[in-house]
């Protein structure tokens, strides 16, 4: 697959819930970031991914990409995507929109590195954790 087609794989994952799949799409080794997150520590490797995405499918949210532009760079193992998960908060109706822009390395079909700028704190607030998040002491 190009860059291209794994973060539309990523997004598509993402928006129809098949976090036990999205793994896949990682390299063994890979290396994750996401810069605008409290905690800021980054997820480093597979296994890392999936307990990240099993997170993911507890949140109980729905959502869906909009906006999606994809930049492609003059490396040719690196994407850019800008888009906005639009979703609904299951329990409570709560609607969210939360900007992102994904940077995305792929080698041979797998991301080996991505750094994943989303805002964390909007999407907290929407699905009732802000207050778990604030109290982290992990803020820089």
């Amino acid at each position: 697959m190009t860059p291209r087609e794994v973060f539309e794989r990523v997004i598509d994952g993402v928006t129809h819930g098949r976090w036990d799949e999205l793994p896949a799409l990682y390299a063994e080794d890979a290396f994750v970031i996401h810069p605008f997150a409290p905690a800021g520590e980054p997820l480093t490797g597979r296994e890392a991914l999936r307990r990240h995405f099993a997170a993911g499918a507890g949140l109980g949210v729905t959502m869906t990409a909009r906006d999606v532009v994809v930049h492609e760079t003059g490396d040719p193992e690196v994407v850019i995507g800008e888009f906005a998960y639009e979703g609904t908060v299951t329990a409570t109706g709560r609607r969210f929109t939360v900007p992102n822009v994904f940077v995305l390395r792929v080698r041979d079909g797998l991301i080996v590195e991505s750094r994943d700028y989303a805002d964390h704190v909007a999407f907290a607030a929407a699905t009732g954790r802000l207050g778990a998040l604030v109290a982290e002491d992990r803020w820089p």
